[in-house]
């Protein structure tokens, strides 16, 4: 069965779980405390995003989902910037009990020179309060009658207690909803009940008490938990390996990874329970919601830090003879989000730009040393009224579109971006790069945005051309029958 991913858009999620907050705050380190052998960071930039069962929310509302969260935050600064994010994305959170006795969890990841120097956890692991859980309950008889599928990210901070999960099961059971879960410890006791459960490798082998060494151990972990816990279905995540899905009375069902280079596997598990459950809802069985979770976990997984997947990349990567494409364009309004994950990650990125009409070996070498100044590559390319400009009646000839489509199928080139003759400089000062390279047929003082990139701590780069070759000699070439 293929499944119809824009039925996602018309789906109602309901998520139960850990809400956090993940914290990164950005520094240069240049002495050492006077007072310890420690680095001194002095603090330039701070962000957050949504951490814990937040990040499953951001998955799904990034696939269209409407969807509506249940959890607990506290009454501080950090409760309420955690409810501004969730109604920023149109987020329903009147799930959502504050706690003015709890703290809301804080991971704070402070990141120096692009090395990650220190981690900072303000949580509590205490099981919610009796008054807490009776609003919980009520949240949950109220939310369940709605929702089109009910998932669970157990983080272990003290919410997914056994009698809520009780209550949500009963609950789900009344209304005949599916409900999925990520656990999180060893004892999957809890979890009795659930339709499907997501434990990655290590921790299904913890609570099956069992070393998962070969195919026989593994098999033997998966049907162990079924019988332990008391449940039909069980999907065990193994990175790299892919996922192997269990279901009593079936034989183990391999699902493998596609091959893709790893980036960052931060957020593949809320991916794969938010791919799982809009799949289910929109009709698939769980072994077919499998086999697109784990399609979805390998585009994240490809990603330089960013841990959602979107309806048109998901949809390229399961359609036959796809291409890149709906992988690495970024639309001009989507770069300041981009750009906000790989700062966030400490990724070195470096910038080009230029018509690339009738793309050479020039070319191709230029994108290809740019990529060994950083970590990430964005190509920036003139629209075809700015080439017709630039370059004169005739040009571009080959169109916006399709240069996008043959720079994405290059391994050097990891985002494309369009723009317009006014737009460049708006490009730069989004995307602060790094790095701005140009070719060496350019002086220093010609390239364009040279000083605003010097300015804030970038370099412009000239790469040595060696060869005597640009797309206008081409095209005059050949109109002149030259060979």
């Amino acid at each position: 069965m293929r499944i119809d991913i824009s039925k996602f858009n018309g789906c109602h999620v309901l998520v139960v779980g850990d809400l956090m907050i993940d914290a990164y705050v950005w520094g240069e380190v240049d002495r050492i405390s006077p007072e310890a052998p420690v680095q001194v960071v002095t603090v330039q930039t701070e962000d957050y995003t949504l951490g814990g069962a937040g990040n499953v929310v951001n998955n799904l509302v990034a696939l269209g989902a409407k969807v509506s969260v249940i959890g607990v935050t506290g009454t501080g600064r950090d409760g309420k910037l955690l409810l501004q994010m969730f109604n920023a994305l149109g987020v329903d959170t009147s799930g959502v009990i504050q706690d003015p006795n709890r703290p809301t969890t804080r991971k704070t990841r402070i990141i120096a020179a692009n090395q990650h120097v220190l981690r900072v956890d303000r949580e509590t692991r205490k099981e919610i309060a009796e008054g807490t859980f009776d609003g919980l309950k009520r949240s949950i008889e109220s939310k369940v009658p709605y929702a089109d599928v009910i998932l669970i990210s157990d983080y272990g901070k003290g919410v997914i207690t056994p009698p809520l999960l009780s209550k949500l099961f009963a609950d789900a059971g009344k209304y005949a909803k599916v409900t999925i879960a990520d656990p999180k410890g060893f004892d999957f006791i809890k979890y009795s009940g659930v339709s499907l459960l997501t434990p990655n490798k290590k921790e299904a082998g913890l609570a099956a008490g069992l070393d998962i060494v070969d195919e026989s151990t593994f098999f033997e972990a998966g049907n162990r938990i079924l019988e332990t816990v008391g449940i039909d279905k069980l999907l065990i995540t193994c990175g790299k390996d892919g996922m192997l899905f269990f279901e009593r009375n079936h034989a183990p069902y391999k699902i493998k990874a596609k091959a893709r280079q790893v980036y960052d596997v931060s957020g593949a598990g809320d991916t794969v329970l938010a791919v799982l459950g809009l799949a289910v809802a929109s009709g698939a069985s769980f072994a077919e919601g499998a086999v697109l979770a784990n399609t979805a976990a390998g585009i994240v997984v490809g990603k330089v830090g960013t841990a959602t997947v979107s309806g048109k990349e998901l949809e390229a990567a399961v359609t036959p003879h796809s291409d890149d494409v709906a992988l690495k364009y970024r639309r001009l309004s989507e770069v300041p989000a981009l750009i906000q994950e790989l700062k966030r990650k400490g990724k070195r990125v470096v910038l080009t730009n230029g018509c690339f009409d009738l793309l050479h070996v020039g070319h191709i070498k230029l994108f290809s040393a740019s990529k060994q100044m950083g970590d990430v590559l964005i190509v920036a390319i003139d629209d075809d009224e700015s080439v017709s400009s630039l370059k004169g009646p005739g040009r571009p000839v080959i169109s916006a579109k399709e240069r996008v489509r043959i720079l994405s199928a290059l391994e050097s080139v990891d985002y494309v971006v369009v723009f317009s003759t006014d737009e460049l400089l708006k490009i730069i000062e989004t995307i602060k790069p790094d790095v701005l390279t140009k070719g060496s047929n350019y002086r220093s003082e010609e390239v364009f945005g040279r000083e605003r990139v010097e300015a804030y701590g970038g370099r412009v780069v000239l790469m040595p051309v060696t060869e005597n070759i640009s797309s206008t000699r081409i095209i005059d070439s050949i109109k002149n029958g030259e060979s």
